[in-house]
């Protein structure tokens, strides 16, 4: 398990953040709104917990070969997460504990030789089972930001960071319809970029924390600067 013993780690770390976060938050404040439009704190949690069993999914199908899909349909998603919403406050954090556990369960029981099979993600691609850990390191994570109650970008290791950038940069880079935009941190030797319009990249430049935060959609927690009038919005992540 060498090769994803540290995605595991981001995982379990990722887990804690957003546990905490969560015990920090009143249960008559589960109601109130998240960062991610038309979902409140509620239906966060219970997506996180939902996406847990999903993932427990995947790593079932990796260890037996039997086809285990994340979801049954996108409509039994949808339908998860809205009764989970629903659920009173202590239903709701006794569901996403239990679901926390059991993944961190899948996670320790996982045979070596099991991470390389390929097993297919409720977006449709075919992946090898090694790359779960990151799926699920990169729901914690931001998810906790998300909650609105305490958590930042600036929470995160910067090898996170970093590779939170790098999962979602090649997602913008192919667009024609977003400028050339280079992301320079201030506070790390990190440079990408994205877009293809125009000739010379818009630099934007800012802490490893606030360029991560900017390219996935999230408020940003300091300060970006740019030779241009503002960074040029961007369409959704994920």
């Amino acid at each position: 398990m060498t090769a994803v013993a540290p995605l595991v780690a981001w995982v379990r770390e990722g887990t804690e953040l957003f546990e905490r976060t969560m015990a920090g938050i009143g249960d008559e404040d589960l109601d109130a709104a998240s960062a991610l439009p038309g979902w409140r704190r509620a239906h966060v949690a219970a997506h996180v917990a939902s996406n847990a069993d999903a993932l427990v999914n995947l790593l079932t199908w990796a260890r037996t070969g039997v086809p285990t899909p994340m979801y049954a349909s996108p409509e039994q998603r949808a339908d998860d997460i809205e009764k989970g919403a629903g659920l009173p406050a202590g239903e709701l954090r006794e569901k996403l504990a239990a679901a926390n556990a059991r993944l961190g369960r899948a996670l320790a029981e996982m045979p070596e030789d099991a991470w390389d099979a390929q097993v297919r993600t409720a977006r449709g691609r075919t992946v090898p089972a090694s790359q779960v850990p990151w799926m699920r390191a990169r729901e914690v994570w931001v998810h906790a930001v998300d909650l609105l109650a305490g958590a930042g970008f600036t929470d995160f290791p910067a090898p996170l960071l970093t590779a939170l950038i790098d999962d979602a940069a090649p997602g913008f880079s192919g667009r024609p319809d977003l400028p050339r935009v280079a992301l320079e941190a201030t506070d790390a030797e990190v440079r990408r970029e994205i877009g293809t319009s125009g000739d010379a990249p818009v630099v934007i430049s800012g802490r490893l924390a606030d360029l991560t935060a900017y390219l996935l959609g999230r408020p940003v927690p300091g300060r970006l600067e740019s030779v241009a009038e503002g960074p040029p919005p961007l369409p959704g992540w994920l």
